[in-house]
Parts: C-alpha cells; structure tokens; sequence
C-alpha cells in the first residue's frame, strides 16, 4: 500500500464530516433502541449489584458460621459427638450448622465435621450424605473426604462403591504424603471385591511411585501374598 493510499484513508476516517455522520448514525441507533439499550445496562448494572450483594451476604454468613461452630468443634475434639452434632442446648449442633449456613465455607466445613462424627457412630448412609455434600480446593480435606466416604461404604460391604471412592482420593492432587494410604485403601477394597489383578495392579503402583512411603512395605508383603494365592510368581 503507497503512502499516499494511507494518508488518504486516514485523512478520510478524521474528516469531521465523516465523523459527524457516524455519530449521528449511533445517535439514531439509540433513539430507536432505547428501551432495549437502557434495559442491557440496567441488567449489567443489577448482575454487577447482586453479585456485590451475594459476596457480602456469604461473607457475613460465614462469620457467623465460624462463630456457631466454635463450641460444636470443640465437642468434635473432645469425642462428645452427639453434642457435636446436635449441639447442646445453648449452641447449635454440626447438622444444623451446615444446613443452615451451607453457601458459605464453614457451613460447608461443619459438613465435613458432621460427616466425620457420623462416621464414627455407625450412621454410615447419613455420614456418606454429609461428606459427599462437602466440597474443598485444599489439598489434604477433599481427597480426605472421598476416602472417608470409601470407608463408609467398606463398612456397609459395598465395595463397588468403595473402590469409586477411593479412586478418587488417589486421583486427587497425588502427592506422596496422602496419596500411598488411598492408594492402599484402594487394593483392599479390590480384594474384598474378589478383584485380585487390579490389587496387585494397585499395589505396584505404591511400590513404584511412592516406594520410600510408610505403606510401600505393606504393599510389597500383601501383593506378594495375593500373587501366591493366585497362583502368580
């Protein structure tokens, strides 16, 4: 393109004419349209306020989440865990916590809690109900979840369901602190479901990726033991 064609269209696009008649074009465009322009932006503006709004409105539930939770955590530690999750008459318990304050983090994290609790009492079907509500980015709570649904369901003897589980806190950010005791949750829930192969599968998978780990040991002995009974070398 010449110099002179670039001067020409540039001289073009500033002329005062030109631009007079493009404002007058968008000026038209809006008269025209102007219940549907001014509705766009009142629904931008509304989006933007209500989003505002719901922040604030999890933040302040998520205070007073923490602040309903502190003497049912405290229950939770000393092993008290019907007054964990009932609570004891002056404080609300884990379960109405988490119900009523589910939107915000501790709501959430009271879930985890109540879960735990109904674990360790044998409700089995509600501590399953409870843990797979709860949801988390952190690298040791979520993967902790999905095995303690995986031991829920070991309990019950569904060890299809388990296995579902445990695979998933294996899969979870893998790391070699967390990630060799799903993975040895995992083989003994193959077992118990009569699937040998993938045990051993799973047992190598410890002792190849994570062989410095506490479970690596075990791993070797229980698939050594496996392979003899079906009659591997």
């Amino acid at each position: 393109m010449s110099k002179t064609q670039t001067s020409s269209k540039l001289e073009f696009l500033e002329d005062p004419a030109t631009l007079s008649g493009s404002l007058g074009k968008a000026e038209l465009f809006f008269e025209k349209n102007r219940n549907l322009v001014l509705g766009l932006l009142g629904a931008i503006v509304l989006v933007i306020a209500g989003f505002i709004g719901y922040r604030y409105w999890v933040d302040s539930q998520d205070e007073e989440a923490q602040t309903a939770m502190f003497p049912s955590v405290y229950e939770w530690e000393a092993d008290s865990l019907k007054k964990a999750l009932n609570g004891n008459g002056a404080n609300e318990g884990l379960v109405a916590i988490s119900e009523e304050y589910s939107a915000a983090p501790a709501g959430n994290l009271a879930g985890f809690y109540a879960g735990v609790a109904l674990l360790k009492q044998g409700k089995y079907d509600e501590a399953i109900e409870k843990l797979q509500g709860f949801k988390s980015s952190d690298l040791l709570v979520q993967g902790r979840a999905y095995a303690l649904i995986g031991d829920a369901y070991m309990e019950k003897k569904a060890y299809g369901d388990a296995i579902d589980y445990y695979k998933k806190a294996a899969d979870y950010k893998p790391n070699p602190y967390f990630s060799p005791a799903y993975l040895m949750k995992l083989a003994l829930a193959y077992e118990q479901n009569k699937q040998n192969q993938e045990a051993i599968d799973t047992y190598n998978q410890i002792i190849d990726k994570y062989p410095t780990s506490a479970e690596s040991a075990n791993a070797k002995k229980y698939k050594s033991v496996l392979e003899s009974t079906v009659g591997e070398s």
